[in-house]
């Protein structure tokens, strides 16, 4: 199966929001995580551990022009960023993707970020 990242125009819920020279920024419609979208590099890259320099900066770029778009279009009072890499990290597309989902007050788990499930006990490693 291809990569679904590198042929973003194929799936057609997706829209391509923004880009850049290097860069995508993808959403598509999301019944819980309303405004959350994807940054993704043109080029395949694995892991964020794979990106250039170039593709780092663009990133980094495109990061603050969707920031101030989901905030006027969704009026979001937070965020939450970050990547998944690898299997055990919970990437399941291996081409480098940088999740933004903004979060608003009026959630139900509002205040708790991403570390708030990895740190609950039965996430224990077993004999350590």
């Amino acid at each position: 199966m291809e990569c679904p990242f590198c042929y973003p125009k194929l799936d057609e819920d997706e829209s391509i929001v923004y880009s850049n020279e290097y860069c995508l920024f993808l959403q598509k419609p999301q019944p819980v995580l309303v405004g959350s979208g994807l940054i993704i590099p043109k080029a395949h890259r694995e892991t964020v551990f794979d990106l250039t320099p170039q593709e780092w900066q663009a990133t980094f770029d495109l990061l603050h022009q969707v920031k101030g778009y989901i905030e006027k279009t969704y009026k979001s009072q937070g965020f939450n960023v970050g990547w998944n890499c690898g299997h055990v990290g919970g990437q399941e597309i291996f081409h480098a993707h940088l999740h933004v989902i903004p979060r608003f007050e009026d959630e139900p788990l509002a205040g708790k970020g991403l570390r708030y499930w990895l740190k609950q006990p039965n996430n224990k490693r077993i004999g350590v």
